[in-house]
């Protein structure tokens, strides 16, 4: 990622959590622990259903007296729903900020030279009045600001930061193998931790109760995690969604985002993988990109 180059993220949108039971409200739906999240530092989370299956992921900031969830666009109305379902009684405010914030993203070169950084994922500064991160997840996929759109281009010429190609971030991001886009197509057909949300830092096993937490927990502690979220690319020929992945005649994943950054949920520990073979769909040959970032 060049230093001087920004990708404007028009594809997220912003929700913004706030009132006296925001903290607690979001402690008991999400993965991750809302006691991470401070001015200094934001966290990736999700939202899960009851049996532990992926529903919505995001990033949480803190922004004055709330939180903003940084979520992919396509998500975010049915995510304001599903969150405005759990509200019941809370003092709880949900508001899309979406047509009044931006995202945009840019390296982690250029994070470190702002004077307050520090090189840990999640890591916070301000910008004026507004966040920049690190990313949480991986700090190669760079840094974010969240700012609102009428700043966003004066800001950015004082930053010396130039509008790049969007396609580059998004293959960064298949290249590392975190999903850029399409989530919906994730939505209840895998568990969240295949996602390989401990490892993204997603999930905190030491914190109580949340939606999923059971199932989640289970999976971990009795190392039953067998299939895995992976990248994977088209050698020749089309993919399609819900298509089994084969090694000669034995199944051993499935395509569950066939589009121009797709993702397969594989039968990694199977003896039937090496990740250095191709593989076969119904139409295409493939092989599969296992990050390094997964040790088992």
């Amino acid at each position: 990622m060049n230093i001087k180059n920004v990708y404007i993220l028009d594809d997220r949108a912003i929700l913004y959590i706030n009132g006296e039971d925001a903290k607690e409200f979001l402690q008991n739906l999400i993965s991750n622990d809302i006691n991470k999240v401070n001015d200094a530092n934001s966290c990736f989370s999700s939202l899960l259903t009851p049996q532990g299956k992926f529903l919505y992921e995001f990033i949480i900031v803190k922004h004055k007296s709330g939180y903003l969830l940084d979520c992919e666009k396509p998500q975010a109305e049915d995510l304001f729903k599903q969150l405005s379902l759990y509200k019941l009684r809370s003092k709880v405010e949900i508001l899309n900020l979406s047509n009044e914030f931006v995202v945009a993203a840019f390296s982690h070169e250029k994070f470190l030279t702002f004077d307050e950084a520090k090189d840990q994922p999640g890591y916070t500064i301000k910008y004026r009045e507004d966040p920049i991160f690190l990313d949480p997840r991986n700090k190669d996929l760079g840094a974010r600001l969240i700012i609102n759109l009428e700043k966003l281009y004066l800001s950015l010429k004082k930053l010396d930061l130039h509008d790049a190609n969007l396609k580059e971030y998004y293959s960064l991001s298949h290249s590392l193998g975190i999903v850029p886009k399409d989530l919906n197509k994730l939505k209840d057909k895998l568990f969240g931790i295949e996602c390989n949300f401990e490892e993204l830092n997603g999930i905190d096993f030491k914190k109580g109760c949340y939606v999923g937490q059971e199932n989640t927990a289970r999976i971990k502690l009795k190392n039953k995690l067998s299939k895995r979220l992976f990248p994977i690319n088209v050698i020749n020929g089309k993919l399609h969604e819900g298509e089994s992945i084969y090694d000669n005649e034995i199944e051993i994943g499935k395509v569950l985002i066939d589009s121009d950054y797709p993702f397969a949920l594989i039968k990694y520990l199977n003896e039937n993988f090496d990740e250095k073979a191709n593989f076969k769909t119904r139409e295409a040959s493939i092989n599969i990109n296992k990050p390094n970032w997964i040790k088992k």
